[in-house]
């Protein structure tokens, strides 16, 4: 009888630390799947160098940065050349809400040329509020305009924006929102991006990197002085298709100069 009872026990205990097992095995993975990076609490910025091991996040080139016009060198050599080729009928190929931002993505055929390298538009996307800060002034909305070369190098033009009356470009992207976080739309229509440039064309330009992850640091930065008014129902409508806030801190220069071209 003892050794029944025995066997019993054995039982019931192996079946009691198969179950925990299981379960500590399972709230382990849940846990390894949710450490992804994000714009706030334990997966904000401040820790995307420890989240993402193999990324750039704790390099010396990061962005944003924080542009002072008494610092600035001024460009008198054209080492920061740029020319625009795009087309009044820019195809956009689709947008996506990607729970970062809202992202268009654009089909092959507008460029720049960046100290005559060409970069093919990509994508544009928004941050509110901005994440590049001018004299210690953050802007209601930044707009970044991504282009990659054959090499994969980045050149982001970046566009900020102050509160006024619509913008027509941004008022034409809007009107594929509502989307939901991980939902995209195909859209393969075309899209006139001239009224999302200021009218003056001084820029800032500076060396850095990404701004979310892997943060890689092969992007130069072309930044426009003056801002463009976009409409405060223009700025809450993507606020309310991304997440709050989703901007990353200035980072140090760690020695790099920001240019300003003047035209």
């Amino acid at each position: 009888m003892n050794a029944i009872l025995k066997g019993v026990l054995a039982t019931i205990l192996l079946v009691f630390f198969s179950c925990g097992k299981e379960k500590n095995n399972t709230t382990g993975t849940h846990e390894s799947e949710e450490k992804h990076w994000s714009y706030s609490g334990e997966t904000s910025p401040e820790h995307w160098a420890e989240l993402e091991k193999n990324s750039d996040c704790s390099g010396q080139s990061q962005s944003p940065v924080n542009i002072l016009d008494g610092k600035t060198v001024k460009d008198e050599g054209e080492r920061g050349s740029l020319d625009f080729y795009y087309s009044p009928q820019t195809i956009l190929n689709k947008v996506r809400n990607n729970g970062h931002t809202i992202q268009f993505d654009f089909e092959l055929g507008d460029s720049i040329a960046y100290n005559k390298v060409n970069f093919n538009l990509v994508q544009i996307h928004f941050h509110e509020p901005s994440e590049h800060l001018v004299n210690g002034v953050r802007y209601p909305i930044e707009i970044h305009l991504v282009h990659q070369s054959k090499q994969q190098d980045y050149t982001v033009v970046s566009v900020l924006g102050v509160e006024g009356e619509d913008c027509e470009t941004i008022e034409n992207m809007e009107s594929y929102l509502p989307l939901k976080k991980g939902e995209e739309k195909e859209i393969h229509k075309s899209l006139d991006l001239s009224s999302i440039f200021p009218e003056k064309k001084s820029y800032y330009f500076y060396g850095g990197s990404l701004t979310t992850p892997p943060c890689s640091e092969n992007v130069q930065w072309v930044i426009f002085k003056d801002p463009v008014k976009v409409s405060l129902e223009e700025v809450l409508k993507l606020r309310d298709n991304m997440p709050f806030e989703n901007f990353r801190n200035e980072q140090a220069l760690n020695g790099r100069k920001v240019y300003l071209h003047e035209m």
